[in-house]
C-alpha cells in the first residue's frame, strides 16, 4: 500500500471474534485467519483477538505479534461493557456462529465499526455435501460417486437452499458489511443461484507471500502422503476411503508403496488403521508440515465433501509436491490454468493417476512446475491482502450509503429476525438464576 493510504494515516483498530484460538498449524481456516492477521499489522492497524472458546494446544502466540487477546463468553452482558469500551473501527467475526452470536452486541454498541465476516468456507455448502454423500453412498463407504461430482451448481443450490444451516449462514452474510470468500466458486453460487450482491463479498482465499521456483527433485522424494486435521470430517471420510478402496488399487501396482498420513488430533479410530505390512503408516501429528510435505513425491487428497479451498493442496502446491484429488478437492484451486497433479472421481482412477505421477519423471515435474505457477497468479499475498484493506476502507468511508444499498441485511438486523438475540438474553438470564 501506499505511504499516504486511508490505513497508513489514521488510526484503525481491528477487533477479531474467533470462533476457535488460532492454530494455523493444525488447519486451513486457523492459517488464513493468521494471513488476515499478517495483513492488517501490515497497515500499521491495532489488533485485538477475543474468543469464547478454550485454548488448543498448538495455539498461535498472539501476544508475540503484538495482538491484544481477551477470553470473552457466550450469551453475557460482560461483552457489552467490553465492546463499548474497546470501540474498534473493524470488527471481523469468524464464521458465522460468531455474528449470530456477538453481532447484534456490536451493532448496539459500536453501530459505526464495519463489520466483516470471515466465512472461512460455505459451511451450508459442506453440510450439504456431507448429507448428499452420505444419502448417495447408502451405508455402502466404498460406493462410487461419479454423478455426484458432475453435480451441476444449480443441483447444488436445490439442494442447498432449503436447509437450516444455509438460511442461516446466508442471513449472517447479508448482515455484515462484508464477507470473505476463500472460493471465487462460493462467490459465483451466491451471486447467481442466491442473487446476492457482489458488493457484500470478497475474494479473500489463503495466500502465500513468496512463491518457490525451485524444489525438491523427483529423484530425492519417496512415499505418498496425505495430511489434515482428523477431527475436520472432510479429511476423516478421506483417510477412510483410500484406506479401505484407493491404497489397496495402488499397493496392486506399486508392492512396496507407502502412505504417511499426518494429521493434529490423531483419535484412536486413526491410529487402529495404521497398518504398516500394507505400506499404511499413521504418523500423528508434524511439527513441520513443510518438511514432510517436501519430502514426499506424491500427495492424495480424496476429499469426497467439503467447500471454500484446500490448504493441504496449497501446501503442495508450494513445497512442488503434486497433488492427486477429487474435483471437490480441486474446486476453485486453479481457476483457467492445468490443475499441479490429478483429478479422478473414482478409486480406480485417483489410484492409477498416482501411479502415473510417482513413476512419471516428466508428468511430475510438470505438474510442480504448474502448482508454482497457479500460487503466483492466484493466491499472492500482496495483492489480495491490497485489495482487501481498500475495500475495507472504502466501506468505511461510505459506510451509510453501503448499508443502505443492503436492504436485505436491514430487514433482516430488524428486531422481528432477532431470534439469536433474544435467545442469548434468555439465556443469560436463566443462567442468573441458578
Amino acid at each position: 500500500m501506499a505511504s499516504d493510504s486511508p490505513s497508513r494515516t489514521r488510526h484503525t483498530h481491528v477487533l477479531i471474534i474467533g470462533y476457535v484460538w488460532p492454530e494455523p498449524r493444525s488447519s486451513a481456516a486457523s492459517g488464513h485467519v493468521m494471513q488476515l492477521i499478517d495483513c492488517f499489522l501490515a497497515q500499521g492497524w491495532q489488533i485485538t483477538f477475543a474468543s469464547p472458546a478454550t485454548e488448543g494446544e498448538h495455539k498461535a502466540d498472539l501476544a508475540a505479534l503484538g495482538i491484544t487477546e481477551v477470553a470473552i463468553k457466550l450469551n453475557d452482558s460482560s461483552f457489552d461493557t467490553f465492546i463499548s469500551e474497546l470501540q474498534p473501527d473493524v470488527v471481523l467475526f469468524d464464521q458465522y456462529v460468531m455474528q449470530e452470536q456477538f453481532g447484534w452486541r456490536v451493532e448496539t454498541h459500536c453501530p459505526n465499526a464495519v463489520r466483516v465476516l470471515e466465512t472461512s468456507d460455505l459451511q451450508s455448502m459442506r453440510h450439504t455435501r456431507h448429507q448428499l454423500v452420505k444419502e448417495l453412498l447408502q451405508g455402502k463407504p466404498d460406493a462410487e460417486l461419479n454423478d455426484y461430482f458432475a453435480m451441476s451448481r444449480d443441483n447444488l443450490f436445490s439442494h442447498m437452499a432449503g436447509t437450516d444451516i444455509a438460511q442461516r449462514e446466508i442471513a449472517a452474510i447479508y448482515r455484515s458489511d462484508l464477507s470473505l470468500m476463500v472460493s471465487d466458486m462460493e462467490i459465483e453460487l451466491l451471486t447467481r443461484q442466491f442473487g446476492m450482491s457482489e458488493s457484500l463479498l470478497l475474494w479473500a482465499p489463503l495466500l502465500v507471500h513468496d512463491v518457490p521456483s525451485q524444489g525438491k527433485p523427483f529423484d530425492e522424494r519417496a512415499h505418498f502422503l496425505t495430511i489434515g486435521n482428523f477431527r475436520h470430517a472432510p479429511n476423516w471420510d478421506a483417510v477412510l476411503w483410500l484406506k479401505n478402496a484407493i491404497w489397496p488399487l495402488i499397493r496392486q501396482q506399486l508392492p512396496t508403496a507407502q502412505v504417511h498420513v499426518y494429521g493434529a488430533y490423531t483419535p484412536p479410530k486413526a491410529t487402529a488403521l495404521h497398518n504398516a505390512a500394507q505400506g499404511f503408516h499413521i504418523m500423528n501429528w508434524a511439527e513441520d508440515a513443510f518438511q514432510v510435505m517436501s519430502a514426499a513425491r506424491v500427495s492424495l487428497a480424496p476429499i469426497r465433501f467439503g467447500a471454500g479451498i484446500k490448504g493441504k493442496i496449497m501446501d503442495a502446491m508450494a513445497c512442488g509436491t503434486p497433488s492427486v484429488t477429487t474435483p471437490i478437492g480441486a474446486e476453485a484451486m486453479y481457476g483457467e490454468l492445468p490443475f499441479p497433479g490429478a483429478i479422478a472421481t473414482d478409486a480406480q482412477g485417483l489410484a492409477d493417476a498416482a501411479v502415473r505421477l510417482y513413476q512419471d519423471r516428466t508428468l511430475w515435474e510438470q505438474a510442480q512446475r504448474a502448482g508454482w505457477r497457479v500460487l503466483d497468479e492466484r493466491f499472492r499475498f500482496q495483492r489480495h491482502c491490497a485489495t482487501l484493506i481498500e475495500r475495507i476502507e472504502q466501506i468505511r468511508d461510505n459506510l451509510q450509503a453501503h448499508r443502505t444499498a443492503n436492504f436485505t441485511g436491514a430487514m433482516l438486523r430488524h428486531h422481528q429476525h432477532k431470534s439469536t438475540q433474544y435467545m442469548a438474553q434468555w439465556i443469560e438470564a436463566k443462567n442468573r438464576t441458578h
